[in-house]
């Protein structure tokens, strides 16, 4: 028997990757006031980006411990091992959430086999990382390796983005020492990256073209082969922003392979409209 490949809806990855992958995906929570929807089952990222630029306000919450307690019975049932691969721990309780309800049901099932491996990825970065650990069960490779290429792709993946408003991450306590890039100067974008599984600013630019030539720079002082990887690509309803990236990473690079999708409704509703996001690894197994 294979190994099931577990991870949740901030993975990001597109919904015709999930179906080819057999990837089990548990959904996040949004909220819009008191009504709660499934991120990607009930709202799909369009319907947020839009009412958000109309001044709406969206939270959102982790897995319940009973949601991956109920997924994780069934597997448990048939006796298949299965690899969750979480969102960060450090912008999300989901995989606190996750231990709690690997506590209880090893109780009813002591001998189900299940790994948790909190990645301190986000977006398309845990995407990346869960679609190479359903190829590698697709070709049959062992529990074990597949968690230690796991390991080594949660450590080893770059994520560098932008996004139209930080007011959104500020608002949602989602990144730190943010102070210094907030203000009211025209145009001005910032730069992030993920440290640690915390979000980080690293600088500011002027412009929209400008703040993408400068992600690209940054890929590539931190890249490694990245004409060999598949480089992934999300973005806040903004496809042709996104097509651009593609389009200066292939011809910079070489890079061939593109996962390119949205960035989904848990990771939007606190990074806004127009986010940009670019994944890579830094160093290559």
């Amino acid at each position: 028997m294979g190994i099931k490949i577990i991870t949740d809806s901030a993975s990001d990855i597109p919904l015709e990757l999930v179906k080819k992958m057999g990837i089990d995906v548990l959904p996040l929570s949004v909220f819009l006031g008191n009504i709660e929807y499934k991120d990607g089952e009930t709202i799909k990222p369009k319907e947020l980006y839009d009412n958000m630029r109309a001044g709406k306000v969206y939270k959102t919450s982790q897995v319940s411990p009973q949601a991956f307690k109920d997924r994780f019975r069934e597997y448990a049932e048939k006796n298949e091992a299965c690899i969750y691969l979480a969102f960060s721990s450090e912008l999300s309780g989901t995989y606190q959430s996750s231990l709690i309800a690997k506590k209880e049901i090893l109780e009813e099932y002591p001998n189900f086999d299940i790994t948790i491996i909190d990645t301190k990825c986000a977006s398309g970065g845990l995407g990346l990382v869960v679609l190479k650990a359903a190829q590698m069960a697709a070709e049959g490779a062992s529990k074990e390796d597949i968690v230690k290429m796991s390991e080594f792709n949660s450590k080893h993946m770059e994520h560098i983005f932008t996004v139209d408003d930080l007011e959104y991450l500020y608002r949602g306590g989602r990144v730190s020492g943010t102070a210094a890039f907030i203000g009211s100067m025209l145009n001005i974008k910032p730069v992030l990256h993920v440290e640690e599984g915390r979000l980080v600013p690293l600088e500011k630019v002027r412009g929209r073209s400008k703040v993408l030539k400068r992600m690209i720079e940054i890929m590539e002082a931190r890249g490694v082969n990245l004409e060999d990887q598949t480089i992934g690509i999300t973005h806040g309803d903004d496809i042709d922003i996104a097509m651009k990236a593609k389009e200066m990473i292939e011809e910079r690079f070489g890079s061939k392979d593109f996962v390119i999708g949205d960035v989904g409704c848990a990771v939007g509703a606190h990074s806004g409209p127009g986010t940009l996001a670019i994944f890579f690894l830094n160093e290559i197994k």
